[in-house]
């Protein structure tokens, strides 16, 4: 984990709570916290969406592979 993970999970969590405040100004830990999880979780899928980073993308994985080298 590289320091610009961090600022990328800082960065959503910062604007994840910032939005909570917003709809309710008066939210509590648990909604807080769970705002945080959303937020990394959602910075991990638009990583994986634009390509960029280590986040792995939700793909399917039981689909089966062809690794033939015809």
């Amino acid at each position: 984990m590289g320091i610009e993970n961090l600022l990328e999970d800082g960065a959503g969590i910062f604007a994840a709570e910032k939005g909570l405040e917003a709809v309710d100004p008066n939210a509590g830990l648990l909604a807080k916290g769970a705002a945080a999880v959303a937020a990394v979780m959602g910075v991990g899928e638009i990583k994986s969406l634009l390509g960029g980073g280590d986040a792995t993308p939700a793909a399917d994985d039981s689909a089966p592979q062809d690794d033939s080298n015809s």
